[in-house]
């Protein structure tokens, strides 16, 4: 049998492991992954790419996002256009158009219409779609856009911090985040529940669509929302 002294020191070392762990509750932000193509996917929490298809020349500022689900990809494929995209994300089938604000699809159940996005008139474009699921307390690093991000969230809460200190908040139910061209930011999920969205990242073709930040450091303004 153990002495006594030993088995003091096995329990108050397992006490020790056991609050020291990383806990949301104690508002330890777990790190979030960079977004990673979904061919590579192996588990469901994460950030996907789902796709990054050009768009083409983008002749007039501001375009929408236009989202149309459907039951199955065949007619989403037939009221594809050249703007559009179909994936399969969140347990439905999408088809996701960039094009202006009266648009609409032949056959699509519209689910929402998002913007307006600016851009630079003239440019060529590329649409990344995303899914990105996070759970409460999971992070994505500094970062910036070569064009406007968007999201929209079926599920959960997240905080984004940007670089001219401002905060944005999307929930399920509530309006859309937009992000304009040319902030740094840093995402934090908050609340309680799983968050869930597809998001966009309407990005020049030429040009990278996610670039790492170094030069900002975030203020922490999204600590206060877990």
């Amino acid at each position: 049998m153990l002495k006594c002294g030993r088995l003091l020191h096995i329990l108050a070392f397992l006490l020790l492991s056991y609050w020291c762990k990383p806990s949301l509750a104690q508002g330890i932000a777990v790190p979030g992954m960079v977004c990673k193509p979904v061919s590579q996917r192996t588990q469901e929490i994460g950030c996907w790419i789902m796709a990054d298809d050009p768009v083409g020349q983008l002749t007039k500022s501001p375009v929408y996002w236009h989202l149309d689900s459907y039951p199955t990809r065949a007619p989403a494929l037939a009221d594809k256009s050249p703007r559009s995209a179909v994936i399969e994300a969140l347990g439905k089938v999408w088809l996701m158009t960039i094009e202006d604000e009266k648009w609409r699809s032949a056959h699509g159940i519209r689910v929402a219409e998002i913007g307006p996005l600016s851009i630079t008139a003239n440019e060529n474009y590329s649409a990344q779609y995303m899914e990105a699921i996070f759970t409460p307390g999971m992070t994505a690093p500094a970062h910036l856009h070569s064009g406007p991000e968007a999201w929209y969230t079926t599920a959960g809460e997240t905080c984004l911090e940007t670089s001219d200190g401002h905060v944005r908040i999307g929930r399920a139910g509530g309006p859309p985040v937009i992000v304009p061209v040319g902030l740094s930011m840093h995402l934090t999920a908050t609340g309680t529940e799983q968050r869930r969205a597809l998001v966009l990242i309407l990005h020049k073709s030429s040009e990278l669509p996610t670039t790492a930040v170094h030069d900002w450091t975030p203020k922490g303004l999204c600590q206060n929302k877990n």
